[in-house]
């Protein structure tokens, strides 16, 4: 993390894929900022004062002193930091929308589909022999990506052609193909790509971010999971506070 005595910056952090892909595109453009961790087991995500930066009481979200806004979701992060810098995003719109599609993708699918299926591997009780049915579907799913990734990448270096936003979204969520047992051999152009991005510095330094935070997985008490896993829209509100809460109809 680059150290600066008053970072323009500040990054609302947990070191999960989605808190990595920001770290990463911070560290390859260079920008100064500082870390505010969130302890997501212990519920800093509900405390009211970063609700007023993230109404989905999700990390990340940044807050840019420069600027003065805000802006939560890994995604819109990414786009306003390229945008912000001028890199990692073309101007023109054929380079433009075929990183933002690529982003897209991964924002709604792979992030998404390879979260669930960790839920399975790392935290749901009896592990994925009590949910056979939920697992395989979400492993499944993980490999249908994995080949819409080669069929890009076997004609392309990177997903939108040369390395954006989209490579940097995708790769935190591809890291633990081997927990999730994920064959790799299959997709010789996604291998290619994991091997390619691993290597580069703004990346390792990115994924460095956040490693002593790190739990180790699964070992949860009671209380945490229900924090973690188990918030309904009454728990969401009532965390909001009273003014969140609406009138009965």
């Amino acid at each position: 993390m680059h150290k600066h005595d008053h970072p323009p910056m500040d990054l609302y952090f947990a070191p999960t894929p989605n808190g990595w892909k920001i770290t990463i595109m911070l560290e390859e453009c260079g920008l100064p900022y500082r870390i505010i961790p969130l302890n997501l087991a212990a519920g800093d995500q509900f405390d009211p004062e970063f609700l007023k930066l993230s109404p989905n009481n999700r990390m990340p979200a940044i807050v840019d002193h420069e600027t003065g806004l805000h802006i939560f979701e890994s995604g819109a992060i990414l786009q306003y930091l390229a945008e912000k810098t001028g890199r990692f995003l073309p101007i023109d719109p054929d380079g433009k929308y075929a990183v933002l599609q690529w982003l897209f993708w991964q924002v709604g699918g792979l992030g998404p589909m390879a979260g669930q299926l960790s839920h399975f591997v790392n935290y749901a009780p009896g592990g994925p022999t009590d949910h056979e049915y939920s697992y395989r579907r979400y492993k499944n799913e993980y490999d249908r990506l994995f080949a819409v990734m080669e069929r890009s990448l076997a004609e392309h270096e990177f997903l939108a052609g040369d390395y954006s936003i989209a490579d940097m979204a995708s790769f935190p969520w591809v890291v633990p193909y081997k927990r999730f047992e994920q064959d790799m051999q299959r997709y010789p152009g996604v291998r290619r790509w994991f091997d390619t991005l691993k290597h580069r510095a703004g990346v390792r330094r990115g994924m460095d971010v956040g490693r002593e935070l790190m739990r180790p997985q699964g070992e949860l008490t009671d209380e945490q999971r229900r924090t973690m896993f188990e918030q309904t829209g009454a728990s969401v509100l009532s965390a909001a506070g009273p003014s969140a809460t609406p009138d009965d109809a």
